[in-house]
């Protein structure tokens, strides 16, 4: 397996994390019972899940409030502006 292949299956894998993460405590909240910390759920979209954060978002109308949630709402969307910038700069340097 190329490193390309590697790191795309562990974008992925932290993607899916995020969102599965990020559903659950949806599904806690409705059932008015403990959280998942917002501390998990920021932290997840560090390493990279920041796109299965905004999806879970908007899949599941989660932490969308600006006013409520203002490190959610423009901090994730900043991370994935980040690690995409990042991406794309360093493209080059892996070929």
């Amino acid at each position: 397996m190329s490193p390309t292949e590697r790191w795309t299956l562990c974008l992925l894998g932290i993607n899916l994390l995020s969102l599965l993460v990020f559903g659950l405590d949806k599904l806690l909240a409705l059932g008015r019972r403990r959280r998942v910390p917002e501390l998990v759920l920021l932290s997840l979209s560090l390493p990279g899940g920041s796109l299965g954060a905004m999806t879970a978002m908007a899949l599941f109308h989660h932490k969308t409030n600006a006013r409520a949630h203002p490190a959610f709402v423009w901090g994730i969307p900043g991370v994935f502006l980040a690690e995409l910038a990042l991406a794309l700069l360093t493209e080059g340097l892996w070929q």
